[in-house]
């Protein structure tokens, strides 16, 4: 498959306009075209012993969850790890693409693999994404009446002339038992300042006019974080034990919530893959699910009788990765052979 054609699948798998504005998603490593991809490799991390390995397996086209390139390089050398794994991505020809949030905001993407841990559950995300762009041009919406034709003729000739209007429309309206016009069209937020000037210059059109700020429609079940209601509450050492199994770890790090016990039943559970701090902060649940949180960020949820559990980072991300690569082989019509990293890890462990 021609690399342009395997970004645009996996554009078309997760919308790259979800990712969060801070993120530095898409194709980062770009071989000189043409470029074929015949395997493409899985990774939650790209570290130097997992470039190795994709090397040795003739990876054509990495997938690193992370973004391995996020701060701008002002180099290429050998210098540093960052710069060396862009040196040896196109010294073997191999192309780096991350999706990161955008993964974490799907519907099918790491939050809701990580819900699977809590067992039967419903989710909805706890920061809804919304559409990238607007349902019709403009950011704006201004309505006015009036009822002078000749002089309303000269208003919208006027309006007419400014650059990024849309969407004008005149209609009969009676107001106050008046025959009036009606007068609606979109604009953008610089063409929105010379609409209001020009109608400040009559008080009567003026004193009529209405401005709505138009929003971006929600994307159905997409976004940051998920709220899960359990089906029937479990208690929270039942749910420990079943998120240890999902995760794959004989560890997990609690903070017990103010007045909770390890019996005590849990029914919500809010849950972030990664640094969940922000995304969670403020949610009512019985239970907190992420891989880091600050320690203050954990105090206030305790003291709020909230319960914490931290797995680390990317023990919350990694393993979705094999849920991934069945997904992507439907999607991409198993064309490519797609493998999962062997060396990709947690850096931390217990010791």
């Amino acid at each position: 498959m021609d690399l342009r054609e395997l970004v645009s699948a996996l554009n078309d798998f997760a919308s790259l306009s979800l990712a969060a504005s801070w993120d530095n998603v898409g194709l980062l490593v770009e071989p000189s075209p043409p470029h074929t991809v015949n395997t493409l490799f899985l990774t939650n991390d790209l570290t130097e012993e997992v470039m190795e390995e994709a090397v040795q397996k003739k990876a054509d086209l990495i997938l690193s969850y992370h973004p391995p390139i996020f701060t701008p390089l002002k180099r290429i050398t050998w210098k540093t790890w960052k710069e060396r794994l862009v040196v040896r991505a196109l010294e073997h020809r191999i192309g780096i693409y991350s999706p990161h949030t955008a993964y974490d905001a799907i519907p099918h993407g790491v939050n809701n693999w990580l819900t699977k841990g809590l067992g039967a559950c419903t989710s909805v995300p706890l920061h809804p994404s919304t559409a990238p762009s607007y349902p019709a041009e403009g950011t704006h919406r201004v309505e006015f009446c009036a009822d002078n034709t000749e002089h309303l003729d000269t208003v919208l000739s006027k309006i007419k002339d400014i650059q990024e209007i849309s969407c004008l429309t005149t209609l009969p309206a009676r107001v106050e038992g008046e025959e009036q016009t009606r007068v609606s069209l979109n604009c953008s937020q610089k063409a929105l300042v010379e609409v209001v000037a020009l109608l400040s210059q009559n008080s009567l059109l003026y004193h009529k006019t209405e401005i709505l700020l138009l929003q971006k429609p929600l994307v159905p079940h997409t976004g940051m974080g998920r709220l899960c209601t359990l089906s029937e509450p479990v208690s929270l050492s039942d749910i420990i034990e079943r998120i240890k199994s999902h995760l794959k770890l004989p560890h997990i790090r609690l903070a017990m919530g103010m007045g909770k016990t390890l019996e005590l039943p849990v029914k919500k559970a809010a849950l972030c893959a990664g640094s969940g701090s922000s995304v969670l902060k403020g949610v009512e649940a019985d239970l907190y699910l992420t891989g880091e949180m600050s320690h203050h960020d954990v105090l206030d949820a305790v003291a709020n009788g909230i319960s914490v559990i931290l797995c680390e980072h990317s023990n919350t991300e990694r393993g979705f990765l094999s849920e991934l690569r069945d997904v992507l082989a439907i999607h991409l019509q198993d064309k490519i052979n797609i493998i999962v990293s062997e060396k990709d890890r947690d850096p931390l462990q217990v010791a």
